[in-house]
């Protein structure tokens, strides 16, 4: 039993999750997120509580289907084996998007769940938006989809190319019934092999939805 205590006390746990705070980033046009007091204990109310206001693509996120797929699940339907599990922090940093190539020259392996470590990372924690952002291209998703992968995650607020018409690689994503998470905050985490746990809000019927991701190594 000692051993075995040594053993998980070696190992590390990482928070993915970009802070929630007034004033983050956001992709134009969606709602921004906002958080003000409510109750106030120095005010006299017996409690602290606050109003939150955000998109469902606030933050670090999960796309279901129904993002981008009339019918498709929504959030609260989304396989929790999926979410969680064995998986690979690829680092594909130096790259100006993420190809087929990229990925067949990366050590993805049989991994079914990866997330990919960008230039994205400094840009995630800026006030303002990033338009040239590095991306996943339309032959990087049908090559991830190939290699029956079941979550992809990236370090910025869209997997796909800024406003790229028809939105295909969340269409190739989506309709192979792969989670994307969006917005993952890579900066200090290690490349290799690793456990994630991606814990999006239960919201019947969300198009998506914040969520906590972590990585253990």
């Amino acid at each position: 039993m000692a051993k075995m205590n040594e053993k998980r006390g070696a190992m590390k746990i990482y928070d993915a999750t970009l802070p929630m705070e007034n004033g983050m980033v956001g992709f134009p046009g969606d709602p921004v997120f906002h958080i003000e007091p409510h109750s106030q204990r120095n005010k006299g109310d017996a409690f602290n509580l606050a109003l939150l206001s955000m998109g469902t693509h606030s933050g670090t996120h999960v796309d279901p289907p129904a993002h981008a797929l009339d019918g498709g699940a929504t959030i609260e339907k989304l396989p929790l084996d999926s979410l969680l599990g064995p998986g690979v922090l690829l680092d594909v940093r130096g790259k100006d998007y993420i190809d087929r190539e990229v990925l067949e020259n990366g050590p993805l392996g049989e991994h079914s769940r990866v997330l990919l470590k960008t230039d994205n990372g400094p840009f995630l924690k800026k006030r303002s938006f990033y338009e040239d952002y590095v991306y996943l291209t339309e032959d990087g998703a049908r090559f991830l989809v190939e290699k029956g992968v079941r979550l992809v995650g990236i370090d910025y607020l869209s997997i796909e190319r800024y406003m790229n018409p028809g939105a295909h690689v969340h269409r190739i994503l989506l309709e192979a019934g792969v989670v994307i998470v969006e917005g993952v905050n890579l900066v200090d985490i290690p490349a290799g092999p690793c456990e994630i746990f991606c814990l999006p809000l239960c919201i019947k019927g969300g198009d998506g939805a914040p969520a906590r991701v972590l990585v253990r190594r």
